[in-house]
């Protein structure tokens, strides 16, 4: 899909962008790489995750696809294309990065942050503090107004203020994950 439709607006990626080393995130560089000639980046401190994608398939019982390695290791605030911002946002995972672009207001901020809730910090490297940690000194540095993008579908505004995102004990966090996936409904 992606592919088809760089095809059908004439554009070149150059650059594949890693908000961290998930297989649900970097499942396919290899083979956008090899159709694109794209440099794929990553932060350093993932280079471990990278390393098991195998094993990372195998737990979840998916096809491997090999990956090459990154081809340059991101770092905290360097600048991207398109005049964007690396924001070194750990947690997650140790390497999690979120892509800030000022001028236009997005952020990409994978797995970090969702609609009312963090990321999970109970896979490989993963942290709850380090998270927390991220998104206030971060993350909420940010405009109140910019939106973030995710890394599942869910798009918050970020900002220090009342109605944002906020990290949540273990158990908060499971309450909300019930709530999405079995939502109780009032009675009439």
């Amino acid at each position: 899909m992606l592919l088809q439709e760089l095809s059908e607006h004439q554009l070149q990626l150059v650059e594949i962008l890693h908000t961290h080393a998930h297989l649900d995130h970097f499942l396919a560089s290899g083979k956008i790489k090899e159709a694109t000639g794209a440099k794929l980046s990553l932060h350093q401190e993932d280079s471990f995750l990278w390393d098991m994608l195998e094993d990372q398939c195998g737990m979840f019982g998916i096809p491997y696809e090999p990956a090459p390695p990154p081809d340059h290791w991101l770092e905290h605030e360097e600048e991207t294309l398109l005049q964007g911002c690396c924001l070194h946002t750990p947690g997650h995972t140790p390497g999690s990065m979120s892509f800030f672009f000022e001028e236009e207001n997005p952020l990409f901020a994978g797995d970090t942050l969702f609609q009312g809730l963090i990321g999970r910090t109970d896979l490989w490297g993963g942290d709850f503090n380090t998270i927390e940690t991220s998104i206030r000194e971060v993350l909420y540095k940010l405009d109140e107004a910019t939106t973030g993008i995710t890394g599942q579908g869910l798009s918050p505004t970020i900002g220090g203020k009342s109605g944002n995102p906020k990290p949540l004990s273990g158990v908060e966090f499971l309450f909300q994950i019930q709530q999405l996936l079995f939502p109780v409904q009032s009675l009439p």
